[in-house]
Parts: structure tokens; sequence; C-alpha cells
């Protein structure tokens, strides 16, 4: 329930490509039948000033193990992310079945290096990243640009904030419009503007062959996700937009 990760939902240093501002909520499902049960929600919010992106999100769900048992969870995410893509500041809080966990973080660049330090309830860490990880925003400008450029392939690595907060390697590629899921008949489509990509991805940590997870959906390039479909192995989760709100962006000098 947490995989729309800054994400999901998601991703250079420098890119000419830039995420519009917005809010988006989804409706998330249990499982890739048009059927599904419904088990959630999620919003993201993300706005901009002329320092920094601004992102908000919030997950909440309950999954039925059994027909006495649920498993209630909920995530949040709080970030300021430069608009260099050389700084971030997160504040991440998950709860599953009443039990909290509040990780606090920053990665910065400086002196040819990329480090990220956190503080959970475990203590605090220290990790130096590969200088080429990307910040969760301007990650999807990297990706869009390439979509834009008419790669069917590539690879990045991404900060997980929301997460193990390490990097995480990103397989994408272009895919066709039917290996999608289709959308429930009884959830209206929203009108989103702008050219968009069938795209699947897939996350993986270290030099592991096996993804934590992999994502298909729809990509826009104003950075909106509709159609997802995350597949977690364990649990397959669906999100599907309900409302989209754009922001404004600043006029900056």
């Amino acid at each position: 329930m947490c995989l729309l990760p800054a994400g999901v939902l998601l991703f250079a240093q420098s890119a000419s490509a830039q995420m519009q501002p917005h809010r988006a909520e989804y409706i998330l499902r249990l499982g890739a039948a048009i059927n599904a049960p419904r088990v959630g929600t999620a919003t993201q919010d993300v706005t901009l000033d002329c320092t920094a992106w601004h992102l908000k999100r919030d997950v909440k769900g309950e999954v039925p193990i059994s027909a006495t048992w649920k498993f209630d969870v909920a995530s949040t995410l709080v970030s300021d992310e430069g608009r260099s893509g050389d700084d971030l500041h997160y504040r991440s809080r998950q709860v599953q079945n009443g039990t909290e966990r509040e990780v606090t973080g920053t990665v910065q660049r400086a002196g040819g290096e990329l480090r990220a330090e956190t503080q959970s309830p475990d203590g605090s860490a220290h990790v130096l990243l590969p200088t080429v990880t990307r910040m969760p925003v301007a990650s999807i400008g990297y990706v869009v640009d390439k979509l834009r450029a008419g790669m069917a392939s590539f690879s990045m690595l991404s900060f997980d904030a929301q997460g193990s907060g390490k990097a995480f390697r990103v397989d994408v590629a272009q895919i066709v419009d039917s290996a999608l899921r289709r959308r429930p008949p009884s959830e209206e489509p929203v009108d989103v503007p702008g050219q968009s990509w069938p795209i699947q991805m897939s996350f993986r940590h270290g030099g592991k062959d096996k993804p934590v997870f992999s994502m298909t959906a729809r990509l826009f390039d104003s950075g909106v996700l509709d159609r997802v479909t995350v597949d977690a192995d364990v649990v397959t989760v669906a999100a599907d937009l309900k409302t989209l709100e754009m922001h404004p962006s600043p006029s900056c000098r």
C-alpha cells in the first residue's frame, strides 16, 4: 500500500522536462481484476515555489486477510526538494495495525558526493549514494525526457524516500496500450492533458536480479500517473485516478 513511491507517484540533476504542480487522488484496489475490491485511497499533492518542490503523499488502506482479520496500513510522506535536484529533506510515517514508525532524513550533494542521513527508531544512519542517483521529483523530468526522445527502454537510480532511504535501480520500458490494466467500468476516466506513454517500471535494490516490485502505468508529461498496477510479488495493488487539480507554477526571476 506504500507503493505509490515518490515513486510511484515518482522519480535530475538537470532536466529539461519538469513535473507540473498538481493534486491527484486515487482509488486503490486489491488485485488487477476489473471487479477487484476497493481497499483504500491515495493522495499526492505537489506544489512548487521559487526555491523548492513540496510533496505531500497520503496512502490509507485496509486489506482483508481473512473473513475476520483485516490489515490496516497508512503511509505519509512530506518532502522538500530543491529545484536543482541537489538536496532533499523529508519525513515519512508508516502505521501498520496501530504500530507507528517515523523516519526523517536529508540528502545532500556536495564536494562531489551524495550523502543521505536518516533518523529512525533504530537510530541514525549515514549512506553514501552513487552520485548519479536522482531525487524523487526531479527524476520524473529524466523519465519524461527519455520517453519524449523515443527511447524504448533505459535505466536510472532514484532515491527511495518513503521506504528504504536508499537508491532504487529503476528499469523503464515502453509497452503497448493493451498491456495496461483496464479501468473498472464503474469509474469514470479523468481527462488529463498532455502527451502520455504506457510504461513498465521495475524497482531493484543493489545488484539484485529480482525486483522489489514492478509497476505498469500511463505516465503523462506533467508527471501524473493513471491506471497504475503495482506487483509486489505477495500482493498486487491497482490505483486509478479519481480527481485531478493542476496547480499554478510560480513566476520566478
